[in-house]
């Protein structure tokens, strides 16, 4: 695809943008477009694409082309990246991939599988000035939805489709100092499985990953929820964990996988993305040590910043589980643009439902196989 000048004309037999992305004046569009130029790129195809990243503070493994090949790989999306750069220098980035499929249509994501993906900018015209040129490539592309994971900072009057609750722990602090942040029946519960005989060990090979796919399994059942196909997981440890940026956390009884996480990182910050456990052995308290020791490994190897990933609002006690560790809280709004209807729309959280019920009592064949049929669907 060619570059093209951010502030290019906007084509006037198409609908205008919506009141919080404000259409700009002949005098700001050519403001803007003497200092940014934009290209819409495929991060996987940009030797580059990852040391760019590295300039903007706020960059996650999520905005990297290790994730991209990821959403790729695993479900075919097209990569739609918008990079801004103002004399050579990168000066913003819009992660987008496009969905086609049934029902939902061809969409543009930022990004499918992601918790929370913000626009990485350096001043807040350039925030705006992305969210513009992913609108304009949306009606140039037939998008019936622009879906952003993040960004109350650069849309303040628009509504959210859906909202989470956000927890980031701070890990710059001695153990010491980070077993004390914790709160008591935290520190009981990994004291607990310590006691119990449960040891914890950090791998990022294959065979770790399928460990931890079975114990996934049991979980999404428990939620009556069915998971993503092991494909997607092979690709994980394929893009990312075989990278070296990120690792699988399995706890053991004897012997025996209890419960086990998947963390990733990149710069100095690191995402827990996926946890899971054996209801079985839930009196010993492995995924508290599998937490535990996840954070001592990513303090001792330098890293800021732990992110706990979304919550739904309505999941409590999943809420106070991420509190208990110490973590931050903070609000993840999501933004769902309806180019049809040229406004905001709504959205509905399907974390809980009648169909979690109906999920919960299929064959394990069928339901690995919904899971598999699914999510493609579901992005």
């Amino acid at each position: 695809m060619q570059a093209a000048k951010s502030g290019r004309a906007w084509n006037k037999e198409r609908r205008p943008y919506p009141d919080a992305v404000p259409e700009r004046t002949p005098q700001q569009a050519a403001s803007v477009a003497s200092e940014i130029v934009t290209r819409i790129i495929d991060p996987t195809g940009e030797a580059a694409w990852d040391r760019k990243l590295l300039e903007f503070p706020a960059c996650t493994l999520f905005h990297s082309s290790a994730w991209a090949r990821v959403l790729k790989d695993s479900y075919g999306f097209g990569a739609n990246y918008i990079l801004g750069e103002e004399k050579g220098n990168p000066c913003g980035i819009l992660p987008l991939m496009e969905a086609d499929n049934w029902p939902k249509g061809r969409r543009g994501i930022s990004l499918p599988f992601t918790d929370e993906c913000a626009v990485l900018t350096k001043e807040s015209r350039t925030q705006k000035e992305l969210i513009r040129l992913a609108m304009d490539e949306g009606q140039r592309r037939g998008w019936k939805y622009l879906e952003l994971r993040g960004g109350s900072d650069f849309l303040p009057e628009a509504r959210p489709s859906l909202s989470f609750y956000g927890h980031d722990l701070e890990l710059e602090r001695g153990e010491a100092q980070l077993f004390e942040r914790l709160d008591s029946p935290v520190q009981r519960a990994v004291r607990k499985a310590t006691k119990a005989g449960v040891s914890v060990e950090a791998a990022n090979d294959l065979e770790a990953m399928r460990t931890f796919f079975h114990l996934h399994g049991k979980t999404r059942r428990k939620h009556g929820a069915p998971p993503q196909g092991f494909g997607f997981f092979e690709n994980i440890h394929r893009h990312v964990l075989s990278k070296d940026h990120g690792f699988v956390m399995i706890a053991r009884l004897f012997g025996k996988p209890v419960a086990g996480a998947i963390y990733f990182h990149f710069g100095r910050k690191a995402i827990y993305k996926f946890g899971a456990s054996d209801d079985r052995f839930q009196e010993v308290r492995g995924n508290n040590l599998v937490m535990w020791e996840a954070i001592r490994r990513l303090a001792a190897h330098g890293f800021a910043s732990l992110n706990l990933g979304r919550t739904s609002l309505a999941n409590e006690g999943l809420r106070r589980f991420k509190l208990s560790w110490g973590a931050a809280e903070s609000r993840i709004d999501y933004y769902k643009y309806d180019f049809r209807k040229r406004s905001f729309a709504g959205d509905r959280d399907r974390a809980t439902g009648w169909q979690t019920r109906i999920f919960q009592l299929l064959p394990n064949s069928v339901f690995r196989w919904v899971g598999a049929l699914l999510y493609p669907r579901l992005a």
